[in-house]
């Protein structure tokens, strides 16, 4: 009771009530909220920090910056929902604070545009030289099932595609990545679902802010090429799924692209089948499925060119059994 009557004297606020509808449409910085509801940053951050101690909300550290969204506790989402609901529609203050909230969405578009036209030359690249990104979605839908599932991690979520991608599957769903300007424009992207569900923090894959067994989807998209330590990174994102949950990876078939390591930072030049399957299976999970995509070509035709040239693309997927809670890993930090 205590709780209960705590969150609902923080909500009990005309500026907090207005934090809460803002909220209940994605993360937000203190900059931004400031922003939209046309106030100081410190009185906001009172505001937000009786919120958070009634554990209406939570924060997301990203470097010098703090964000903020609805928490997923029995007193977070569920219960603003309900009070949000009591609204009026069209009620003029929360109308005109969404409007300025689509500015400020419209802003972060705009930043992402801007990003992507300076590195589109290097992405596009890269892109025609493997599978097609539409039949790699297409397995990975297939590999996860139809769901649906009630908590998706997504690690090295990057422009958080593979949000997008499940989110007519997931009932909440959030994305890990380490770079800030990935998730500015992850968080971009996202706007357009604009209900709250999915969001993205930031986080280092092997030091996630998750306990053993808290999500029944954890995807692992075009990532572990980049790390020094890929099976650890598989053990780690094991770890999270609970039983009965499924994971599914995407990465590149092994290759002689060395120009991918030099310019683009890949420290593996793809993965043997045999080598990413023997990860799943050593962390416990069964079912393991392989599924090979193989690369494009400039002939159109895969057979026509050597293998080391092009970029196939492998889709692993596997599952924990029903009655097995996964062990907790010791924290560890990539090299």
């Amino acid at each position: 009771m205590d709780a209960l009557l705590a969150a609902l004297k923080a909500a009990a606020e005309p500026t907090r009530l207005r934090i809460l509808a803002l909220l209940s449409r994605g993360e937000l910085a203190i900059g931004e909220i400031a922003g939209i509801l046309n106030q100081s940053q410190p009185r906001v951050s009172r505001h937000m920090k009786l919120l958070f101690e009634a554990g209406l909300v939570e924060r997301l550290p990203e470097g010098a910056w703090v964000f903020h969204k609805l928490a997923s506790g029995p007193l977070g989402r569920a219960l603003v929902t309900e009070l949000l609901s009591r609204l009026a529609p069209g009620d003029i203050v929360v109308s005109r604070d969404l409007e300025r909230l689509a500015a400020v969405e419209s802003a972060r578009v705009a930043a992402a545009e801007a990003y992507f036209s300076r590195y589109a030359a290097d992405w596009n690249r890269i892109r025609a030289l493997h599978a097609p990104e539409a039949e790699v979605e297409r397995a990975m839908l297939e590999a996860a099932g139809k769901g649906p599932f009630d908590f998706m991690v997504d690690i090295g979520s990057g422009q958080g595609r593979m949000l997008q991608l499940f989110a007519p599957r997931v009932l909440r769903a959030e994305g890990i990545d380490p770079n800030h300007q990935m998730l500015t424009i992850a968080r971009a992207a996202l706007a357009e679902i604009g209900d709250g569900r999915i969001g993205v923090r930031q986080g280092d894959v092997f030091d996630l802010p998750y306990g053993p067994g808290e999500a029944d989807l954890v995807t692992i998209h075009q990532v572990l090429h980049f790390l020094s330590d890929p099976a650890g990174a598989v053990a780690a994102a094991c770890a999270l799924v609970a039983p009965g949950g499924r994971i599914v990876i995407a990465d590149f078939a092994p290759h002689g692209l060395e120009f991918l390591r030099e310019a683009h930072a890949h420290r593996r030049l793809g993965f043997a089948a045999h080598e990413v399957s023997g990860w799943l299976e050593a962390a416990g999970l069964v079912e393991v499925s392989v599924v090979d995509l193989p690369a494009a070509s400039a002939s159109g035709d895969p057979a026509s060119e050597p293998p080391t040239d092009r970029l196939a693309v492998t889709v692993w997927s596997a599952r924990r059994p029903a009655a097995v809670l996964p062990a907790r890993r010791p924290s560890q930090k990539a090299a």
